[in-house]
């Protein structure tokens, strides 16, 4: 049964028809929601904090807030682990946060938005464990004297001894009865603490992405022998016991969602199944998930919030630019027929999709995390009409969830972007307000900018926003950068769009923009203040040979073309990407990569890496992949490569690309420098870096 139409068009006169069902009420139990777009939960976001002690987080409420006053129906802030990461303090303890949470939920409602408290019981295998922590799981001694302050062996406790997810040889070992008891009825008193707080209802995390909850009900994670393990009604017995706690003390009319994976996508520890792919399902396939999902909701739950995935197929719940739009829909909407209770489709889901589906009854709500970091009024523009100047999530992942992982290493991610999650490459102000924020020039400057890729117009942006006036200098006939190269391949239409934000936003902004004009001198400019973000150029390779190679922009500029035998040589996130890109078209390639894997460096999310690693392995009949290998010499119709133990090779090709890295390339080192030519890097750095410069003019 579809949605009967109940829109106010005079308040939304101006939205495009399309998205009307976006903006129609629901109900999840009693509570109503006013429209169908539900801001779903992002690590780092929690009203209670993150990595420190639990306390009422003022950055995190003016994060939700803001949102809220935005047009969002549903709000769910990040995760509330029950237990603090540090010292281990449980969140029902301290009241006095929570009095500050019953101000927070005064003010918030206000808005008309409502908002559930995630509560999760732990990540077991999927926590994402760096050096330290691997230390003290290896170590007894280490690990006994961090106890106190870092209990890594609690944090890291699963349903039975199986593997961490980041580094295979560090075993989680299995929650006792007691321990799994404890949290039931932390779950329990917190969620009271939250609904006595004025907070609309909680959501538990989670029998999704192959959190704790999840790991207890997967049979290739479950080995127990205990009543929480073995058969379909033990497996689920641990989320079952937890919502049936909450109703016992919050009643049956306080709504309790899930956040649940319709179906698992694993083929194994550490191997993911790819969109299309057929195989063998370790974990939940849609069988059991049509019985969990009826079975669950008879428990209790008055909400399923849905995609696939777990940490071994983890582009799934984190979809990486490369997985398709709207990639978990047909999972969710068949689950969606054996059940009574809402159901939330999340995973790149594109607006005229969800609207069309809520029409049709296929789901109930349009679940979005990521865009909410990159743009807060998203939802008030789409409403407006005015959908080109949303801010589009490109899904890199290099600011909100960069946990790197690749052979050897576990979680290759720094402690302070750990503890900062939630942040955003592309809106550097998203969980930094006190850092980033724009501020009214002191006085009017005349500032000269000189490179239009994305480092200048951010920089040429936050300028003219503080009141400056801005001149852009483009030596080419188009702006973007190095950045029309990175959003070429077929699989990169957010990067195409964000190309054109940022065209739009020079000319809303009123910055003089002059393309096809180079500058040699900066003495010659009449200006105030330079800028300069000239960009990098590419690495050269001293092998015999080189100059028959393209190298990675030309053949991603489309200005040479490539054969049918292709050899890559580099096997970072620009080689792995043309990569994919050549096999998409039909090419046979290999890559080259000097290290022992793929994309093995820090900042690369294994959300993003995984599935370029699980393609390439799937696909071995058309991709090969030679690392800890170096290229020696290219000749006609072939390249000389040799192996770690000096073994030399030849592999026939006809196109050999080059996609071995930049260096910068300043137009004058002693001006302010912004973006690759101050240091190379990603968005990330190079938004970022627009800001600290332009902040200071």
């Amino acid at each position: 049964m579809g949605v009967t139409k109940q829109i106010n068009k005079r308040k939304v006169i101006a939205m495009n028809e399309t998205y009307e069902f976006l903006f129609t009420p629901w109900k999840i139990g009693n509570v109503e929601i006013k429209n169908r777009i539900v801001m779903t939960s992002m690590g780092g976001t929690s009203i209670f904090g993150w990595m420190e002690p639990n306390h009422f987080d003022k950055e995190a409420a003016n994060f939700l807030l803001e949102r809220a006053k935005n047009n969002v129906g549903l709000i769910l802030p990040g995760i509330a682990p029950l237990r603090d990461i540090l010292l281990g303090k449980w969140l029902y303890q301290g009241k006095g946060k929570f009095k500050k949470l019953k101000a927070f939920m005064d003010e918030f409602h206000k808005t008309g938005s409502k908002l559930f408290i995630q509560l999760t019981a732990g990540f077991g295998r999927s926590l994402a464990i760096n050096d330290i922590m691997i230390k003290a799981l290896k170590n007894k001694a280490l690990g006994a004297m961090l106890k106190p302050i870092l209990n890594v062996d609690y944090m890291t406790a699963s349903a039975s001894a199986t593997p961490n997810r980041w580094y295979e040889e560090c075993m989680s070992r299995p929650l006792t009865v007691k321990e799994i008891q404890k949290m039931i009825d932390a779950f329990a008193k917190t969620s009271k603490l939250c609904m006595d707080a004025g907070v609309d209802g909680v959501e538990i995390h989670a029998v999704h992405e192959g959190y704790l909850l999840d790991q207890f009900t997967m049979k290739y994670t479950n080995l127990r022998t205990d009543e929480y393990g073995g058969s379909f009604e033990n497996r689920y017995r641990f989320p079952v016991e937890i919502v049936k706690a909450i109703k016992k003390v919050c009643g049956n009319d306080f709504p309790v969602s899930l956040r649940y994976s319709v179906v698992s996508k694993t083929k194994g520890f550490g191997e993911g199944a790819l969109p299309g792919e057929d195989y063998v399902e370790v974990g939940r396939d849609m069988e059991e998930s049509e019985r969990a999902a009826k079975y669950l909701q008879d428990a209790g739950y008055d909400m399923l919030n849905c995609d696939n995935g777990t940490y071994d197929a983890w582009y799934w719940a984190h979809p990486a630019p490369y997985m398709p739009q709207n990639c978990n829909f047909d999972e969710v909407a068949h689950i969606k027929k054996f059940v009574d209770i809402p159901v939330v489709c999340a995973g790149r889901m594109t607006p005229e999709k969800a609207s069309a589906a809520i029409a049709d009854g296929e789901i109930d709500a349009m679940g979005v995390a990521r865009q909410f970091l990159t743009d807060p009024a998203w939802v008030t523009k789409l409403m407006n009409g005015d959908e080109a100047s949303i801010r589009p999530c490109i899904c890199c992942h290099n600011a909100c969830f960069n946990m790197a992982h690749y052979n050897g290493v576990g979680n290759d991610q720094s402690i302070s972007d750990n503890a900062g999650m939630a942040r955003c490459a592309l809106n550097p102000e998203t969980m930094q307000s006190k850092k980033y924020k724009i501020v009214k020039a002191k006085k009017a400057k005349r500032v000269a900018v000189i490179g239009g890729g994305v480092g200048g117009m951010e920089t040429a942006r936050v300028l003219a926003l503080r009141g400056h006036s801005v001149t852009l200098y483009e030596r080419s006939d188009r702006l973007g950068g190095v950045f029309i190269a990175a959003a070429a391949p077929s699989f990169k239409e957010k990067d195409k769009e964000l190309i054109k934000w940022y065209e739009k936003e020079m000319n809303d902004l009123g910055i003089d923009v002059k393309l096809n004009t180079e500058i040699k001198d900066l003495a010659s400019l009449d200006c105030d203040e330079v800028v300069v973000a000239t960009g990098g150029k590419a690495r050269k390779l001293n092998v015999k040979g080189a100059e028959k190679a393209i190298e990675a922009c030309e053949y991603l500029y489309g200005e040479k073309e490539a054969g049918d035998k292709v050899v890559v040589i580099g096997g970072g996130l620009t080689g792995c990407e043309i990569a994919l890109d050549l096999c998409q078209k039909g090419k046979k390639i290999t890559i080259v990569e000097m290290k022992n894997d793929l994309v093995a460096v820090k900042g690369v999310c294994l959300a993003n890496t995984s599935y370029l690693r699980d393609y390439f392995a799937l696909h071995s009949d058309q991709a090969e992949v030679l690392l800890e290998t170096s290229l020696k010499e290219i000749k006609d119709g072939a390249v000389a490569v040799s192996d770690k133990n000096g073994n030399i090779r030849e592999i026939e090709c006809d196109t050999v690309i080059l996609s071995v890295g930049y260096v910068p390339h300043p137009l004058d080192k002693k001006a302010k420098l912004v973006g690759d030519c101050n240091e190379i890097g990603n968005l990330r750095t190079v938004v970022w870096r627009a800001w600290d410069v332009a902040m200071k003019i």
